[in-house]
Protein backbone atom coordinates (compact mmCIF):
# COMPACT_ATOMS: atom_id res chain seq x y z
CA UNK A 1 0.00 0.00 0.00
CA UNK A 2 1.44 3.59 -1.08
CA UNK A 3 1.25 6.06 0.96
CA UNK A 4 -1.45 7.59 -1.00
CA UNK A 5 -3.53 4.90 -0.93
CA UNK A 6 -4.15 5.23 2.63
CA UNK A 7 -7.20 6.24 4.02
CA UNK A 8 -7.82 9.52 5.99
CA UNK A 9 -8.62 7.88 9.59
CA UNK A 10 -9.12 9.12 13.19
CA UNK A 11 -5.54 8.26 14.95
CA UNK A 12 -5.86 4.62 17.14
CA UNK A 13 -3.67 2.60 18.74
CA UNK A 14 -1.30 -0.26 17.26
CA UNK A 15 -0.18 -3.31 19.05
CA UNK A 16 3.87 -3.75 18.60
CA UNK A 17 2.88 -6.90 16.00
CA UNK A 18 0.78 -4.18 14.14
CA UNK A 19 3.23 -1.99 14.36
CA UNK A 20 6.18 -4.88 13.08
CA UNK A 21 3.61 -6.00 10.42
CA UNK A 22 2.55 -2.86 8.49
CA UNK A 23 5.30 -1.96 6.37
CA UNK A 24 5.90 0.80 8.17
CA UNK A 25 9.52 1.53 7.09
CA UNK A 26 8.08 2.23 3.93
CA UNK A 27 5.42 3.93 5.00
CA UNK A 28 6.83 6.49 6.37
CA UNK A 29 9.59 7.06 3.55
CA UNK A 30 12.75 4.91 5.47
CA UNK A 31 15.37 3.50 3.44
CA UNK A 32 16.73 0.16 4.97
CA UNK A 33 20.17 1.74 5.71
CA UNK A 34 18.30 4.15 7.68
CA UNK A 35 16.89 1.34 9.60
CA UNK A 36 19.97 -0.79 10.25
CA UNK A 37 22.00 3.03 11.63
CA UNK A 38 18.93 3.24 13.95
CA UNK A 39 18.99 -0.01 14.85
CA UNK A 40 22.99 0.39 15.61
CA UNK A 41 21.89 3.73 17.44
CA UNK A 42 19.18 2.14 19.91
CA UNK A 43 21.15 -1.07 20.60
CA UNK A 44 23.65 1.93 22.12
CA UNK A 45 26.60 0.05 20.86
CA UNK A 46 28.50 2.73 19.45
CA UNK A 47 28.61 5.11 22.61
CA UNK A 48 28.90 4.43 26.51
CA UNK A 49 25.93 5.28 28.11
CA UNK A 50 24.61 8.70 29.00
CA UNK A 51 23.92 10.65 31.96
CA UNK A 52 20.51 9.74 32.92
CA UNK A 53 17.49 10.52 35.64
CA UNK A 54 14.80 8.66 37.30
CA UNK A 55 12.55 11.21 38.40
CA UNK A 56 10.01 9.42 40.73
CA UNK A 57 6.75 11.52 41.32
CA UNK A 58 4.81 10.85 44.00
CA UNK A 59 1.47 11.80 42.96
CA UNK A 60 -1.00 13.40 45.47
CA UNK A 61 1.84 14.09 48.23
CA UNK A 62 3.57 11.74 50.37
CA UNK A 63 4.02 12.57 54.26
CA UNK A 64 7.40 13.73 55.16
CA UNK A 65 6.33 12.65 59.02
CA UNK A 66 5.83 9.16 58.00
CA UNK A 67 8.30 8.28 55.37
CA UNK A 68 11.72 10.08 56.28
CA UNK A 69 11.55 12.77 58.43
CA UNK A 70 9.86 11.26 61.39
CA UNK A 71 9.31 13.08 64.59
CA UNK A 72 9.13 10.68 67.45
CA UNK A 73 9.40 13.37 69.87
CA UNK A 74 7.12 15.84 68.47
CA UNK A 75 3.59 16.70 69.63
CA UNK A 76 1.09 13.77 70.39
CA UNK A 77 -1.15 14.84 67.71
CA UNK A 78 1.82 15.18 65.33
CA UNK A 79 3.70 12.38 65.68
CA UNK A 80 1.47 9.33 63.55
CA UNK A 81 0.96 5.30 64.25
CA UNK A 82 4.87 4.23 62.78
CA UNK A 83 7.70 4.04 64.46
CA UNK A 84 10.93 5.16 63.08
CA UNK A 85 14.04 2.61 62.40
CA UNK A 86 17.92 2.97 62.47
CA UNK A 87 19.25 2.72 58.71
CA UNK A 88 22.91 1.52 57.89
CA UNK A 89 24.13 5.47 58.21
CA UNK A 90 24.44 6.14 62.32
CA UNK A 91 22.23 8.48 63.39
CA UNK A 92 19.52 8.92 60.02
CA UNK A 93 16.04 6.91 61.14
CA UNK A 94 13.39 6.37 58.18
CA UNK A 95 9.84 5.13 58.71
CA UNK A 96 9.61 1.51 59.90
CA UNK A 97 8.04 0.22 56.93
CA UNK A 98 10.90 1.17 54.47
CA UNK A 99 13.23 -1.96 55.99
CA UNK A 100 15.30 -2.59 52.66
CA UNK A 101 15.64 1.57 51.77
CA UNK A 102 16.85 1.82 55.58
CA UNK A 103 19.59 -0.48 54.15
CA UNK A 104 20.42 0.99 51.72
CA UNK A 105 21.33 4.69 53.14
CA UNK A 106 24.81 4.29 52.51
CA UNK A 107 23.79 5.26 48.72
CA UNK A 108 21.32 7.42 49.09
CA UNK A 109 20.89 11.05 50.86
CA UNK A 110 17.54 12.98 52.22
CA UNK A 111 16.72 16.40 51.74
CA UNK A 112 14.42 17.53 54.66
CA UNK A 113 14.19 21.00 53.70
CA UNK A 114 12.28 21.00 50.52
CA UNK A 115 9.83 24.37 50.65
CA UNK A 116 7.19 26.18 48.00
CA UNK A 117 4.13 28.10 49.00
CA UNK A 118 1.26 26.54 47.58
CA UNK A 119 -0.61 23.85 48.77
CA UNK A 120 -3.27 22.88 45.68
CA UNK A 121 -2.85 19.85 43.56
CA UNK A 122 -2.65 21.85 40.67
CA UNK A 123 -0.52 24.40 41.63
CA UNK A 124 1.76 22.18 43.45
CA UNK A 125 1.86 19.74 40.59
CA UNK A 126 2.83 22.21 38.19
CA UNK A 127 5.64 23.76 40.39
CA UNK A 128 7.34 20.77 41.36
CA UNK A 129 7.29 18.97 37.56
CA UNK A 130 8.78 22.31 36.29
CA UNK A 131 11.01 23.18 39.01
CA UNK A 132 9.37 27.05 38.75
CA UNK A 133 7.38 28.61 41.51
CA UNK A 134 6.32 31.68 39.39
CA UNK A 135 2.57 30.63 38.86
CA UNK A 136 1.45 33.57 36.69
CA UNK A 137 1.06 32.23 33.41
CA UNK A 138 -0.59 29.07 35.23
CA UNK A 139 -3.99 28.83 34.85
CA UNK A 140 -6.65 25.93 36.31
CA UNK A 141 -8.46 23.19 34.74
CA UNK A 142 -5.69 22.46 32.23
CA UNK A 143 -2.66 23.05 30.42
CA UNK A 144 -1.99 25.95 28.45
CA UNK A 145 0.65 27.10 25.74
CA UNK A 146 1.81 29.38 27.93
CA UNK A 147 2.96 27.02 30.84
CA UNK A 148 6.33 26.68 31.88
CA UNK A 149 7.87 23.57 30.77
CA UNK A 150 8.05 20.91 32.62
CA UNK A 151 11.38 19.45 33.56
CA UNK A 152 11.21 16.29 31.53
CA UNK A 153 10.55 18.97 28.13
CA UNK A 154 13.41 21.19 29.45
CA UNK A 155 15.81 18.36 29.35
CA UNK A 156 14.66 16.52 26.26
CA UNK A 157 15.04 19.61 25.03
CA UNK A 158 19.04 20.94 25.56
CA UNK A 159 19.85 17.01 26.08
CA UNK A 160 22.20 15.68 22.88
CA UNK A 161 20.61 13.59 20.82
CA UNK A 162 22.07 10.18 21.37
CA UNK A 163 20.02 7.87 19.40
CA UNK A 164 16.79 7.57 17.52
CA UNK A 165 14.93 6.80 21.14
CA UNK A 166 13.13 9.99 22.53
CA UNK A 167 15.14 11.86 25.22
CA UNK A 168 12.59 12.21 27.80
CA UNK A 169 9.81 10.19 28.67
CA UNK A 170 7.00 9.52 30.98
CA UNK A 171 5.16 6.57 32.28
CA UNK A 172 2.79 4.63 33.11
CA UNK A 173 0.38 7.27 32.88
CA UNK A 174 -0.32 10.93 32.77
CA UNK A 175 -1.31 12.82 36.35
CA UNK A 176 -4.93 13.10 35.89
CA UNK A 177 -7.42 14.12 38.73
CA UNK A 178 -11.05 13.03 38.80
CA UNK A 179 -12.77 16.33 38.87
CA UNK A 180 -9.99 18.70 38.33
CA UNK A 181 -8.78 16.81 34.61
CA UNK A 182 -5.17 16.53 33.39
CA UNK A 183 -3.00 18.69 35.29
CA UNK A 184 -0.63 21.15 34.28
CA UNK A 185 3.02 21.03 34.71
CA UNK A 186 3.45 17.98 32.49
CA UNK A 187 3.91 19.48 29.27
CA UNK A 188 6.09 21.27 26.73
CA UNK A 189 4.46 24.44 27.06
CA UNK A 190 6.19 27.69 26.05
CA UNK A 191 8.68 25.26 24.42
CA UNK A 192 6.27 24.12 21.90
CA UNK A 193 4.75 21.15 21.52
CA UNK A 194 7.39 19.74 19.24
CA UNK A 195 9.51 19.07 22.46
CA UNK A 196 6.81 17.18 24.27
CA UNK A 197 8.25 14.55 26.52
CA UNK A 198 7.14 11.04 25.18
CA UNK A 199 4.02 9.47 27.20
CA UNK A 200 3.49 6.34 27.53
CA UNK A 201 0.21 5.12 28.49
CA UNK A 202 0.70 1.90 30.44
CA UNK A 203 -2.59 1.04 32.49
CA UNK A 204 -5.47 -0.13 30.40
CA UNK A 205 -7.97 1.84 32.77
CA UNK A 206 -5.99 5.30 33.37
CA UNK A 207 -7.88 7.22 35.85
CA UNK A 208 -10.48 4.88 36.02
CA UNK A 209 -11.86 6.28 38.91
CA UNK A 210 -9.95 8.74 41.78
CA UNK A 211 -11.25 6.52 44.83
CA UNK A 212 -9.59 3.30 43.33
CA UNK A 213 -5.41 3.90 44.14
CA UNK A 214 -1.99 2.09 44.18
CA UNK A 215 0.11 -0.24 42.85
CA UNK A 216 -2.19 -2.73 41.05
CA UNK A 217 -2.76 -5.53 41.06
CA UNK A 218 -2.60 -6.82 45.00
CA UNK A 219 -2.02 -3.19 46.05
CA UNK A 220 -5.07 -1.52 45.01
CA UNK A 221 -6.90 0.15 47.44
CA UNK A 222 -10.63 2.08 47.92
CA UNK A 223 -9.30 5.59 49.70
CA UNK A 224 -12.84 5.94 51.60
CA UNK A 225 -13.63 2.63 52.72
CA UNK A 226 -9.76 2.28 53.81
CA UNK A 227 -8.98 -1.05 52.36
CA UNK A 228 -8.64 -3.24 49.35
CA UNK A 229 -10.69 -2.34 46.04
CA UNK A 230 -13.23 -4.59 44.57
CA UNK A 231 -12.01 -3.74 40.98
CA UNK A 232 -9.68 -6.45 40.15
CA UNK A 233 -9.73 -5.55 36.18
CA UNK A 234 -6.83 -3.19 36.16
CA UNK A 235 -4.03 -4.28 33.17
CA UNK A 236 -0.51 -3.35 32.58
CA UNK A 237 0.15 -3.53 28.97
CA UNK A 238 2.82 -2.54 26.22
CA UNK A 239 2.90 1.03 25.57
CA UNK A 240 0.49 3.20 23.86
CA UNK A 241 3.13 5.09 21.63
CA UNK A 242 2.74 8.45 20.72
CA UNK A 243 4.05 11.02 18.64
CA UNK A 244 4.92 14.40 20.03
CA UNK A 245 1.96 16.90 19.65
CA UNK A 246 2.34 20.19 16.94
CA UNK A 247 4.46 18.52 14.26
CA UNK A 248 2.69 17.94 11.92
CA UNK A 249 0.05 19.59 9.18
CA UNK A 250 -1.85 18.72 6.21
CA UNK A 251 1.00 18.82 4.41
CA UNK A 252 2.65 15.74 5.91
CA UNK A 253 -0.64 14.13 6.75
CA UNK A 254 0.11 11.76 3.66
CA UNK A 255 2.65 10.67 4.88
CA UNK A 256 1.42 9.49 8.06
CA UNK A 257 0.15 6.14 7.31
CA UNK A 258 2.22 4.69 10.61
CA UNK A 259 1.51 7.38 12.75
CA UNK A 260 -2.36 6.94 12.83
CA UNK A 261 -2.16 3.84 13.89
CA UNK A 262 0.44 4.99 16.92
CA UNK A 263 -0.95 8.35 18.12
CA UNK A 264 -4.04 8.07 20.04
CA UNK A 265 -3.18 10.48 23.08
CA UNK A 266 -2.92 13.96 20.77
CA UNK A 267 -6.10 15.18 19.23
CA UNK A 268 -4.61 19.11 18.90
CA UNK A 269 -2.24 19.40 16.44
CA UNK A 270 -1.09 23.13 17.18
CA UNK A 271 1.64 24.04 15.21
CA UNK A 272 3.26 23.65 11.93
CA UNK A 273 6.88 21.95 11.33
CA UNK A 274 9.58 21.45 8.78
CA UNK A 275 9.95 18.29 6.94
CA UNK A 276 13.08 17.53 9.63
CA UNK A 277 11.02 17.46 12.58
CA UNK A 278 8.78 15.00 10.89
CA UNK A 279 11.51 12.95 9.97
CA UNK A 280 13.42 13.03 13.48
CA UNK A 281 9.96 12.12 14.99
CA UNK A 282 8.62 9.63 12.75
CA UNK A 283 12.09 7.50 12.77
CA UNK A 284 12.05 7.43 16.66
CA UNK A 285 8.60 6.19 16.47
CA UNK A 286 10.10 2.88 14.51
CA UNK A 287 13.31 3.02 16.55
CA UNK A 288 11.46 2.51 19.31
CA UNK A 289 9.60 -0.74 18.21
CA UNK A 290 12.88 -1.43 15.75
CA UNK A 291 14.77 -3.71 17.48
CA UNK A 292 14.40 -6.43 20.09
CA UNK A 293 16.35 -5.36 22.84
CA UNK A 294 14.03 -2.05 22.87
CA UNK A 295 10.92 -3.71 22.40
CA UNK A 296 11.73 -5.83 25.87
CA UNK A 297 11.93 -2.43 27.61
CA UNK A 298 9.03 -1.84 27.29
CA UNK A 299 7.49 -5.73 27.64
CA UNK A 300 8.49 -5.74 30.84
CA UNK A 301 5.70 -8.53 32.41
CA UNK A 302 7.71 -10.84 30.22
CA UNK A 303 10.84 -10.25 32.08
CA UNK A 304 12.90 -13.32 33.97
CA UNK A 305 10.30 -14.40 36.74
CA UNK A 306 13.54 -13.21 39.37
CA UNK A 307 13.81 -10.06 38.10
CA UNK A 308 9.91 -9.64 38.40
CA UNK A 309 9.89 -10.86 42.01
CA UNK A 310 12.48 -8.57 42.77
CA UNK A 311 11.10 -5.67 41.97
CA UNK A 312 7.57 -6.94 42.60
CA UNK A 313 4.76 -8.42 40.44
CA UNK A 314 2.56 -4.70 40.29
CA UNK A 315 2.53 -1.24 38.86
CA UNK A 316 4.90 0.25 40.82
CA UNK A 317 7.61 -2.77 40.01
CA UNK A 318 7.13 -2.61 36.55
CA UNK A 319 7.36 0.99 35.92
CA UNK A 320 10.60 0.88 37.74
CA UNK A 321 11.97 -1.63 35.72
CA UNK A 322 10.96 -0.22 32.64
CA UNK A 323 12.74 3.16 33.92
CA UNK A 324 15.79 1.25 34.45
CA UNK A 325 15.73 -0.51 30.90
CA UNK A 326 14.95 2.74 29.04
CA UNK A 327 17.74 4.60 30.89
CA UNK A 328 20.42 1.87 30.00
CA UNK A 329 19.10 2.31 26.04
CA UNK A 330 20.04 6.13 26.47
CA UNK A 331 17.32 7.80 27.13
CA UNK A 332 18.26 11.09 29.16
CA UNK A 333 15.32 11.28 31.13
CA UNK A 334 12.21 8.96 32.68
CA UNK A 335 9.69 10.63 35.00
CA UNK A 336 8.01 7.65 36.81
CA UNK A 337 4.31 8.61 38.13
CA UNK A 338 4.16 6.20 40.84
CA UNK A 339 0.75 6.08 41.20
CA UNK A 340 -2.24 8.03 39.88
CA UNK A 341 -3.72 10.94 40.99
CA UNK A 342 -4.81 9.97 44.92
CA UNK A 343 -2.48 7.61 45.04
CA UNK A 344 -0.68 9.32 48.21
CA UNK A 345 -3.45 11.85 48.77
CA UNK A 346 -4.29 10.46 52.21
CA UNK A 347 -6.64 12.91 53.89
CA UNK A 348 -8.27 9.82 55.86
CA UNK A 349 -7.27 6.19 56.48
CA UNK A 350 -4.01 6.94 56.15
CA UNK A 351 -2.40 4.61 57.85
CA UNK A 352 -3.72 1.48 57.32
CA UNK A 353 -3.61 2.37 53.18
CA UNK A 354 0.01 3.53 53.97
CA UNK A 355 1.04 0.72 55.84
CA UNK A 356 -1.20 -2.22 53.78
CA UNK A 357 -0.88 -0.98 50.22
CA UNK A 358 1.59 1.84 49.59
CA UNK A 359 4.47 1.30 51.81
CA UNK A 360 5.58 -2.36 50.73
CA UNK A 361 5.40 -2.15 46.81
CA UNK A 362 7.50 1.60 47.02
CA UNK A 363 10.03 0.12 49.58
CA UNK A 364 10.57 -2.62 47.43
CA UNK A 365 10.54 -1.74 44.14
CA UNK A 366 12.73 1.23 44.41
CA UNK A 367 15.24 -0.84 46.62
CA UNK A 368 15.42 -2.91 43.92
CA UNK A 369 15.86 -0.12 41.63
CA UNK A 370 18.90 0.90 43.32
CA UNK A 371 20.31 -2.25 43.74
CA UNK A 372 19.68 -3.09 40.14
CA UNK A 373 21.40 0.01 38.80
CA UNK A 374 24.76 -0.11 41.59
CA UNK A 375 25.37 -3.86 40.38
CA UNK A 376 24.99 -2.93 36.39
CA UNK A 377 27.48 0.04 37.08
CA UNK A 378 24.64 2.63 36.40
CA UNK A 379 24.39 3.64 39.47
CA UNK A 380 27.45 6.58 39.29
CA UNK A 381 25.45 8.12 35.82
CA UNK A 382 22.06 7.16 37.24
CA UNK A 383 20.33 9.38 39.52
CA UNK A 384 17.62 8.77 41.19
CA UNK A 385 14.71 11.41 42.87
CA UNK A 386 12.10 10.80 44.54
CA UNK A 387 9.41 13.73 45.34
CA UNK A 388 5.64 14.70 45.87
CA UNK A 389 3.81 17.63 44.52
CA UNK A 390 3.95 18.78 48.50
CA UNK A 391 4.33 16.80 51.76
CA UNK A 392 1.30 16.84 54.25
CA UNK A 393 0.20 19.14 57.12
CA UNK A 394 1.76 18.11 60.66
CA UNK A 395 -1.59 17.84 62.45
CA UNK A 396 -3.24 14.19 62.14
CA UNK A 397 -7.15 15.09 61.84
CA UNK A 398 -10.69 13.69 60.16
CA UNK A 399 -10.92 16.62 57.68
CA UNK A 400 -14.03 14.79 56.09
CA UNK A 401 -15.64 12.03 58.66
CA UNK A 402 -18.80 11.38 56.67
CA UNK A 403 -16.18 9.82 54.04
CA UNK A 404 -13.68 8.46 55.76
CA UNK A 405 -13.36 5.96 58.98
CA UNK A 406 -10.42 7.11 60.01
CA UNK A 407 -7.32 10.18 60.32
CA UNK A 408 -5.05 11.23 57.69
CA UNK A 409 -3.08 14.39 56.53
CA UNK A 410 -4.12 17.43 54.37
CA UNK A 411 -1.83 19.38 51.58
CA UNK A 412 1.20 21.12 53.04
CA UNK A 413 3.39 22.96 50.58
CA UNK A 414 5.73 24.36 53.12
CA UNK A 415 7.81 21.42 53.70
CA UNK A 416 8.75 17.93 52.55
CA UNK A 417 11.57 15.84 52.13
CA UNK A 418 13.13 14.25 48.89
CA UNK A 419 14.92 11.10 48.41
CA UNK A 420 17.90 11.20 46.47
CA UNK A 421 20.66 8.42 45.05
CA UNK A 422 23.20 8.11 42.45
CA UNK A 423 24.49 9.75 39.61
CA UNK A 424 27.65 11.25 41.54
CA UNK A 425 25.43 12.02 44.44
CA UNK A 426 27.45 10.92 48.25
CA UNK A 427 25.03 8.59 50.44
CA UNK A 428 24.65 8.50 53.97
CA UNK A 429 23.80 12.04 53.55
CA UNK A 430 20.78 14.69 55.62
CA UNK A 431 21.00 17.97 53.72
CA UNK A 432 18.57 20.33 55.92
CA UNK A 433 16.39 20.24 58.64
CA UNK A 434 12.49 20.56 59.48
CA UNK A 435 11.04 22.28 62.56
CA UNK A 436 10.11 20.01 65.46
CA UNK A 437 6.84 19.52 63.90
CA UNK A 438 8.15 19.07 60.46
CA UNK A 439 6.24 21.78 59.53
CA UNK A 440 8.90 24.27 58.19
CA UNK A 441 12.49 24.14 57.17
CA UNK A 442 14.57 24.87 60.02
CA UNK A 443 17.93 25.03 58.04
CA UNK A 444 19.08 25.33 55.10
CA UNK A 445 15.47 25.32 52.74
CA UNK A 446 15.56 24.22 49.08
CA UNK A 447 13.08 25.49 46.55
CA UNK A 448 11.73 23.72 43.72
CA UNK A 449 14.15 25.86 41.22
CA UNK A 450 17.13 24.28 43.39
CA UNK A 451 15.78 20.82 42.77
CA UNK A 452 15.21 21.38 39.13
CA UNK A 453 18.89 22.62 39.23
CA UNK A 454 20.22 19.24 40.49
CA UNK A 455 18.46 17.60 38.14
CA UNK A 456 19.64 19.29 35.10
CA UNK A 457 23.12 19.31 36.81
CA UNK A 458 23.12 15.38 36.92
CA UNK A 459 22.03 15.60 33.52
CA UNK A 460 25.34 17.45 32.49
CA UNK A 461 23.56 20.09 31.35
CA UNK A 462 25.66 23.18 30.87
CA UNK A 463 25.15 25.85 33.66
CA UNK A 464 24.62 28.82 31.04
CA UNK A 465 21.88 26.34 28.95
CA UNK A 466 18.78 27.99 27.66
CA UNK A 467 15.99 26.42 26.45
CA UNK A 468 13.72 28.53 23.53
CA UNK A 469 10.27 29.36 22.92
CA UNK A 470 8.50 28.89 19.93
CA UNK A 471 9.11 32.42 18.53
CA UNK A 472 12.94 32.13 19.40
CA UNK A 473 13.30 33.64 22.95
CA UNK A 474 15.82 32.29 25.09
CA UNK A 475 15.35 31.19 28.75
CA UNK A 476 17.87 30.07 30.96
CA UNK A 477 17.56 26.09 32.08
CA UNK A 478 19.25 27.23 35.55
CA UNK A 479 17.13 28.94 38.00
CA UNK A 480 18.67 28.56 40.70
CA UNK A 481 22.13 26.08 42.16
CA UNK A 482 21.77 22.85 42.09
CA UNK A 483 21.26 21.24 46.26
CA UNK A 484 24.24 22.06 47.69
CA UNK A 485 26.45 18.92 49.85
CA UNK A 486 24.60 16.25 47.83
CA UNK A 487 27.63 15.72 45.20
CA UNK A 488 30.67 14.00 45.88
Amino acid sequence: MSPRSVPKSPMHVCTRRQLLQAGSIGLLGLKMSDLAAMRTQADGTSEPPPRSVIFIFLTGGASQHDTFDMKPEGPSDFRGEFAPIQTKTPGIEICEHFPRLAQQSHRWSLVRSLTHRDNGHQSGTYIMLTGHQDTSPFRFGRPHGNDWPSIAAIAGAVSPQRNNLPRSMVLPEKIVHSQQGVLPGQFAGLLGRRHEPWFLEMTDKPHAHHDYSGAFPGHLFNLHEGGPSDHDDYRFELANMSLPEGILDSRFRKRMSLLDVIDSQRRQLEQSATVADFDRHSQGAVSLLSTQQVRDAFDVRRADPRTLARYGNNSFGWSLLMARRLVSLGVHLVQVNLGNMGTWDLHGNAFPLAKNFLFPPTDQAIAALIDDLAESGMLDQTMVVIVGEFGRTPRIYNEHPNIYKTVGRGHWGPCQTVMITGGGVAGGRVIGSSDRSGAYPASDPQTPENFAATIYHALGIPRDAHWHDIVGRPYPVYLADPIGGLFT
